[in-house]
């Protein structure tokens, strides 16, 4: 009796010796295998095509061979789970086909034609960007003009930038200049990475060296304070050139990645399809990709608003007001970056993208931003005069403030979380009460 009081088996029970997958019937209220005929309990018929046996029930020795398990029925979990990983393996595939054949037809003539990039600017960015651009091609010339005679000095003998970067080392094909002749004479593409407030008076220095049909890509994001000018405004007027070729290059990233070659996407804007194009081929590789655009606002407004929108984002860390407020108020912070850019002429998909919200994240949420740290301070009480004494780097957003709430005035747009930015740094209103007037704002609806 005891084995009829043993519980059921994991699977249905096979005869020995026999090919047949059928299951034998279970008696779930007798909790044993059914029994069609009247043959004693304890045995049951089972039959094959070819022959006939009987064996005491839950009786199979080691020797017998187990059979292979049921094929999936259509409809269960397993099949599902094939289907499924069949489906995203066919639609991995689909994609790298696309991929292999997109770079198969990709031009380079570009780079290939390219023999001289001059670099406008001798800080982190602008290092960063010479690098990238030498390694891009060895018989390339690349040439920085700079202002520091310490930082050319540093990079012309031992291929380093020690201000900026003294751990790495320059390709020998990067050359450091403080003369503008030098540096522009034959150039075929040129990187302005001088920051905005300082561009206007730069360029006006060098406009006489410009040729009129040099492209000019611009990594410098800000406002300028006075004329509220953008960068694809400032830089044709300083260099009294309205045709003046122009691109923005901008998006999430970091100097310091760059300079690790750590994978980073950008986008480049011009309202010139070709000359966008011509930008990519010259500066994407196998770790930077690069985007086309033809919305310049869209991605300088986006570009320049979101280094204030990091001081907040600092200031609510170094108020230690937690994750849930500091999310929230760089939620709130994206959409007046939206409402703005959109009223002066840009496209939301530019603001949802990598030069919009992309940029913001990364500023706003790694330790790394500049325009944060500045906020981290000022929320832990430190005054801006000391902040600003004791880097050697530029916080756009300090300076932008300003002129983002002239913009915001000028265009009748409501940006209640930059214009507090704007005031702390003004000195006309501490980062608590921000804080406590922010959160004491209407509760409207969300657009």
């Amino acid at each position: 009796m005891a084995a009829l009081l043993e519980p059921p088996p994991p699977f249905p029970l096979l005869p020995p010796n026999s090919n047949s997958t059928r299951p034998i019937p279970y008696n779930l209220k007798l909790g044993r295998p059914a029994n069609p005929s009247n043959k004693p309990a304890l045995l049951l018929s089972l039959h094959s095509p070819t022959t006939t046996t009987t064996t005491p029930c839950c009786a199979a020795t080691p020797e017998q061979p187990v059979s292979e398990s049921p094929k999936p029925v259509p409809g269960t979990a397993l099949v599902r789970t094939r289907d499924r990983r069949r489906a995203v393996r066919l639609a991995w595939e689909k994609l790298v086909r696309w991929s292999r054949s997109w770079r198969s037809k990709a031009k380079t003539d570009v780079l290939e034609r390219t023999n001289k990039v001059v670099v406008l600017g001798g800080g982190s960015f602008a290092t960063a960007m010479a690098a990238h651009v030498a390694n891009r091609k060895a018989q390339m010339e690349v040439n920085m003009l700079v202002r520091d005679v310490q930082v050319c000095q540093s990079i012309n003998s031992n291929h380093c930038n020690r201000k900026y970067f003294p751990e790495h080392k320059l390709p020998d094909n990067v050359i450091a200049t403080t003369d503008a002749k030098t540096a522009l004479l034959g150039a075929d593409y040129c990187l302005h990475a001088v920051p905005v407030q300082f561009s206007s008076s730069f360029l006006e220095g060098i406009a006489e060296h410009v040729y009129p049909g040099l492209p000019f890509i611009s990594v410098s994001k800000g406002l300028e304070l006075n004329t509220l000018r953008t960068m694809s405004q400032l830089i044709p007027q300083a260099l009294n050139n309205p045709r003046q070729p122009f691109i923005a290059l901008s998006g999430p990233s970091f100097a310091l990645e760059l300079m690790n070659k750590l994978p980073t996407a950008m986008v480049v804007a011009s309202k010139d399809k070709k000359l966008a194009n011509a930008a990519q081929q010259l500066l994407a590789c196998n770790y930077l990709r690069i985007s086309t655009s033809s919305d310049v606002i869209g991605v300088e407004v986006a570009g320049a608003l979101k280094n204030v929108l990091a001081i907040a984002a600092g200031i609510v860390d170094g108020m230690n007001l937690g994750n849930n407020c500091k999310t929230a108020l760089v939620a709130q912070g994206c959409s007046e970056i939206r409402w703005l850019a959109t009223k002066m002429g840009a496209k939301p998909t530019t603001i949802t993208g990598l030069s919009g919200i992309g940029d913001i994240m990364l500023t706003c949420f790694v330790n790394l931003s500049r325009n944060r740290t500045v906020g981290v301070r000022l929320g832990s009480g430190e005054q801006l005069d000391d902040i600003l004494s004791s880097t050697n780097q530029v916080a756009e957003g300090v300076s932008t403030a300003g002129a983002v709430i002239a913009l915001a005035q000028k265009y009748n747009v409501k940006m209640p979380v930059l214009t507090a930015v704007a005031r702390i740094i003004d000195n006309e209103l501490t980062p608590k009460k921000a804080v406590l007037e922010l959160m004491s704002l209407p509760q409207v609806e969300e657009v």
